[in-house]
């Protein structure tokens, strides 16, 4: 129960969107570990429409928030105000209370207003003049910016992007995916064909069975090696944080899940090393700078000997 349904989903998915298997499944990786996605690339890539499949494939509620300058805190989280008619006051929820977030171009709004988002994507709840209200259990973020286009943009700080457990690009299509696109619009939007095929309660319950999937002692370590050696390359200020290294576990865990296996591999950890991690190291000369941050972890995985050992035997 929910692991099949979410492999529905990322075949509904993949039917929208050519050529981006490896994304969706990082994606759907990030939904059953139960973090939040950050979806960096330039416009037109399929950012919007990936986030709109997901939503469409599942029976879960969804709210699109376009980020710009001038979007205060409270249009995020929502507001309490005065009803005349009782004279009481009331809280308004904002968009927040749903299953599934886009925050289309969270860049573009300020400082202020994407820390409004960090008590929610960290504790899934909102506090309000001295009241926590609770999200849904299954609150994801898919979040997007534009890599390229800097004026009128915030950089997110170090504590936001922190809060996101994987930072992915979707790229631009192959000359033979461009055409399979072109050809999959001549009958009609695929979009249009997508019907729900899974809950938040089949999410929910994926989730649940990650404490059951297998790590070894050796990839406990390896994990763990990986991490110190982020926070020791030369090229690196700050490694990766406690925060980075449980998201690590935890993908890796769900990635084994959705490849049928009740055990971690070290092709899983490597495969999720970049997307979780390069995002959460601040290199000397640069911030942000994630391509300069996907070398450092390849570099890293280069050097760093992997465990061999019958990694099932006791799963």
């Amino acid at each position: 129960m929910g692991i099949d349904e979410l492999r529905a989903v990322e075949n509904n998915i993949n039917r929208v969107l050519v050529g981006r298997e490896k994304a969706v499944r990082l994606v759907l990786t990030c939904l059953a570990a139960g973090g939040h996605v950050l979806l960096e690339d330039v416009p037109g890539s399929g950012k919007t429409t990936l986030a709109r499949a997901l939503a469409s494939s599942l029976k879960a509620s969804f709210s699109r928030i376009q980020f710009t300058p001038d979007l205060l805190p409270s249009d995020v989280t929502g507001l309490t105000v005065l009803n005349r008619k009782s004279g009481d006051f009331e809280f308004r929820k904002g968009p927040v209370f749903t299953d599934i977030l886009l925050a289309d171009e969270i860049n573009r709004a300020t400082p202020r207003t994407q820390a409004g988002l960090l008590e929610c994507m960290e504790e899934r709840q909102v506090t309000t003049d001295g009241v926590t209200r609770p999200l849904s259990k299954s609150f994801f973020v898919i979040a997007t910016q534009n890599p390229v286009e800097t004026s009128g943009t915030f950089p997110l700080p170090e504590a936001q992007l922190d809060r996101f457990m994987m930072k992915i690009s979707l790229g631009l299509p192959s000359e033979e995916e461009e055409a399979a696109i072109m050809k999959r619009r001549l009958s009609g939007n695929p979009m249009d064909e997508i019907a729900p095929c899974a809950s938040p309660e089949d999410i929910l319950a994926v989730s649940g069975e990650l404490s059951g999937v297998y790590v070894s002692d050796e990839l406990i370590f390896y994990i763990a090696s990986l991490i110190k050696a982020t926070r020791t390359h030369e090229k690196t200020l700050s490694g990766a944080s406690p925060r980075g290294t449980l998201a690590l576990l935890s993908a890796s865990r769900a990635l084994a899940l959705l490849s049928g296996r009740s055990y971690v591999i070290p092709e899983d950890i490597k495969s999720l090393a970049e997307p979780v991690l390069a995002h959460r190291l601040l290199l000397a000369g640069s911030y942000g700078g994630t391509m300069d941050g996907r070398a450092v972890i390849r570099e890293i995985l280069d050097t760093l000997p992997v465990p061999t050992e019958d990694f099932g035997s006791a799963g």
